[in-house]
């Protein structure tokens, strides 16, 4: 029993000796000092000694045990040492090196310009109200006087999520929603992203931001939105803005209109931006119909309004002089980089 003890710290030392990880060490823990390790296994044979050879072989084997244990213990010190060594190497810093300076981000050109439009329908008494992206047909369509199958809905062919489902073609949908839910007098605008199934191209986008306005109140006449929609023009482009009524139809306005901007890129001579036209159509506009009024609870022979929606990239294509609105969505640095 004595040669089996010296065996196993001779075979214990050299496994410890060649161990390379943690794990390594915890092995040979187990193998030799565990519940059914080999010198555990030796002391239970201490029972069939005499009682001569028993203080001596428990005393070898205690010796055999705390040898073992030490060994266990520097080789882990050892070996942990070593990890914490090469980490520090691989992860040191030269605090000589000059520091790497951080890029600062800022505002996209879009929330620049709906940020000064908000400012300025703020400054003439109007709210900001959100609403719901994914909205239902009755809506988006319904509640603004073009019922299923209503030619006006072709022009405004959007992504469905279900037959009663959609994403929004326009954010008047909050118009509704504020009108059922507030007693006139009533004066917001209402900006947000909405879809249509659009082709690209300069002027056009599957997805854009369009702001929409609604004023609500007894004796509202044209006059008060033509008067509205100047100021806010003046305000954003300056006096020397240029802009134009077109009677139009919309099936939730009447009488209704369409407003232009005098081109920026050909100053009204015509190019390709405004498709040899001189005008960029930005806006349409018109008094709220009587029948949008009746579908949220509002007696249209005692309260008028009117109501207007503008996209945002366009005034923006507009405030910057940029003749793609391409440019907004591509992430390019170097074009964001200018504002």
């Amino acid at each position: 029993m004595q040669t089996q003890l010296k065996n196993i710290k001779v075979e214990a030392e050299r496994e410890i000796a060649s161990a390379k990880t943690p794990k390594d060490i915890e092995d040979v823990r187990v193998k030799y000092l565990g519940k059914k390790g080999a010198l555990t296994a030796i002391l239970k044979q201490m029972g069939g000694l005499s009682s001569d050879e028993r203080p001596i072989i428990g005393q070898l084997a205690n010796e055999v045990r705390d040898f073992i244990g030490e060994k266990i213990n520097a080789s882990m010190k050892k070996i942990k040492k070593a990890r914490l060594d090469e980490q520090l190497s691989s992860e040191k810093i030269d605090v000589t090196l000059p520091g790497m300076r951080k890029t600062l981000g800022h505002k996209h050109p879009l929330s620049i310009v709906l940020d000064e439009v908000k400012e300025i329908f703020v400054g003439m008494g109007f709210d900001i109200v959100d609403g719901p992206e994914i909205e239902t047909d009755y809506y988006n369509f319904e509640a603004l006087n073009m019922p299923k199958h209503h030619p006006a809905r072709d022009t405004q062919d959007t992504f469905y999520i279900d037959e009663n489902t959609l994403l929004r073609t326009q954010t008047s949908c909050v118009q509704i929603r504020t009108m059922e839910n507030s007693e006139p007098p009533i004066r917001m605008i209402s900006p947000g992203r909405v879809y249509r199934s659009d082709a690209v191209d300069a002027t056009h986008s599957p997805l854009f931001h369009q702001i929409e306005g609604l004023v609500v109140d007894r004796g509202i006449t044209f006059s008060d939105l033509k008067g509205t929609l100047e100021t806010f023009f003046q305000a954003l482009y300056g006096q020397g803005c240029v802009v134009r009524f077109r009677p139009h139809h919309f099936p939730y306005t009447e009488p209704s209109a369409e407003v232009d901007v005098q081109c920026f890129s050909c100053g009204g001579h015509g190019c390709r931006l405004c498709k040899n036209e001189g005008w960029i159509e930005i806006l349409g506009c018109g008094m709220v119909h009587p029948v949008v009024l009746k579908n949220c609870g509002i007696d249209p022979e005692i309260y008028s309004g009117f109501a207007f929606g503008v996209g945002l990239e366009r005034i923006a294509m507009r405030r910057y002089n940029i003749n793609d609105m391409r440019l907004f969505y591509e992430n390019d640095v170097r074009f964001l980089n200018q504002f």
